[in-house]
């Protein structure tokens, strides 16, 4: 129904890496990492000290965890009983920077460098409302932007918390994350009902608000044995993926249905994409060879050769438990591999060392495919920023597309780097004007045009984001009269 009142685009990609970070960064800010900054949910920055360092006298480079441990109930490593994640950040989680000579904590809404479309709504449209659910309570404070306001409603929901009827965490079965999505759904249906996210309290309908859904992705990594992922390259979706999709297409009609109801549905643009996508859906190509990366950076010492480095190695085995390491570079790999290095000076000698392992037998880091590569030097700079800065990784490994560095059985696809897979995404802009009915536009595009697109749509300048002016980023074509 949406595809019908609206435009389809079917070469729709991530601005280079596919983690839900950057993934949604691009979505709300306009911008990749190179403006944006976030390149992960865990991630390490130079310039940072450590949360336990509150007068910035230690030394930098901390490993950056804004995830299910950001909420103070992971605190000295707790489990997360509560599903608004304790209802407070976790100060082990939230690092501190020194800031025209003050120093100061960084909490995720600071980590993020531009501003994001909540925040130019609020201050270009008097009265604006803005509100957003997803899986992390805490982790995902960075939609706030800079000011830390930028959404109104932000539900405080943790999809890792454990839920106290299956003493499990809503990410065991694409069944039960379901349950979890369905707190998000209900919140938007309050939110169009004229009420808050719980549906307590009396509030106008937000003027840009939205979701996360986790079914689809939980139900796409589940192991290809246990009727998980695809059945083939075409993306026929086995039993799993099948269902989810079945589910996410229900609860999209829902939220239309209360659109209807309340009569605002011919004046709503609904966007309908996603993060990521996951790799492979071809399991023909999947490679689960262990961390072979992380395991070649330690057997030549450009990362510590027992493991002891960033949150790799903490006291408890949870991150953000107080007791991370500082100063020792980091590695964070998936389908992708991002290293920052302890010592910057090895970079050539790093990437000398990777392309001579670049096979699939160990200790190679199977990147000898036409689709793999290293990025580093100004290539890498001119694509995600200057590793001087300290944000960006020195170097960035694409394997071969089914790579995946991990020996885990509980997944068969993963995310969060530029294989063909986890970068391509489905698109569609449903447009209230009538005019745009079934368009389909095959021309390449990125994420980052979402953000602009909806700006415009709202009446408000698209630069009024700063990543939209620093990236030069246009809004989606096909929509707007001078397209």
């Amino acid at each position: 129904m949406l595809a019908k009142s609206g435009v389809t685009y079917s070469n729709a990609y991530t601005p280079g890496l596919s983690d839900s970070f950057p993934g949604l960064a691009a979505l709300v800010t306009g911008g990749s990492p190179k403006s944006a900054g976030l390149f992960y949910d865990v991630s390490y920055d130079r310039t940072l000290y450590a949360p336990s360092d509150p007068t910035c006298q230690g030394n930098q480079g901390w490993n950056v965890v804004f995830d299910e441990t950001t909420g103070i109930d992971a605190e000295n490593g707790g489990a997360l009983t509560h599903l608004d994640g304790g209802g407070a950040f976790n100060p082990q989680a939230i690092p501190h920077a020194k800031t025209n000579g003050v120093c100061v904590p960084v909490y995720p809404h600071n980590y993020v460098k531009t501003n994001t479309i909540f925040e130019a709504v609020k201050q270009h449209l008097h009265g604006a409302r803005t509100a957003w659910a997803d899986k992390h309570a805490w982790g995902y404070d960075w939609l706030n932007g800079p000011s830390g306001k930028g959404v109104d409603d932000l539900s405080r929901t943790e999809i890792n918390s454990i839920d106290p009827v299956t003493g499990t965490n809503y990410t065991d079965a694409y069944a039960h994350t379901e349950q979890f999505d369905n707190l998000h759904v209900q919140s938007i249906i309050n939110e169009i009902d004229g009420k808050d996210s719980t549906g307590q309290q009396n509030a106008a309908v937000p003027t840009l608000f939205g979701t996360n859904f986790q079914t689809l992705s939980v139900a796409q990594k589940a192991p290809v044995t246990s009727g998980g992922g695809y059945l083939d390259a075409s993306f026929t979706p086995g039993k799993q993926v099948a269902a989810a999709i079945a589910y996410v297409d229900d609860a999209l009609g829902k939220m239309v249905d209360a659109l209807k109801s309340k009569d605002l549905a011919k004046s709503t643009m609904v966007v309908v994409t996603a993060k990521h996508g996951q790799s492979p859906s071809d399991h023909t190509k999947l490679v689960k060879n262990g961390d072979t990366l992380v395991g070649l950076l330690e057997a030549h010492n450009y990362l510590d050769p027992n493991g002891h480095f960033g949150q790799n190695s903490t006291t408890t085995g949870n991150l953000n438990d107080g007791t991370g390491l500082v100063g020792t570079g980091f590695a964070q790999t998936d389908d992708v591999g991002l290293i920052w290095l302890r010592d910057q000076s090895q970079v050539q000698a790093v990437v000398s060392t990777l392309k001579a392992n670049l096979g699939c037998n160990a200790p190679g880091i199977c990147a000898d495919g036409p689709q793999a590569y290293i990025l580093s030097g100004p290539q890498l700079a001119a694509q995600f920023g200057d590793p001087a800065s300290g944000r960006t990784p020195d170097i960035i490994v694409q394997p071969n597309p089914g790579v995946i560095y991990t020996s885990s059985k509980a997944k068969d696809e993963e995310h969060g780097g530029n294989a063909p897979d986890d970068s391509h995404l489905g698109l569609i802009v449903s447009y209230p004007d009538g005019h745009h009915h079934e368009r389909h536009v095959d021309r390449r595009v990125t994420t980052t045009q979402v953000a602009p697109t909806i700006l415009r749509a709202l009446g408000v300048d698209p630069a009024s984001l700063q990543s939209v002016r620093l990236e030069g980023t246009r809004p989606l074509p096909g929509l707007g009269e001078d397209d």
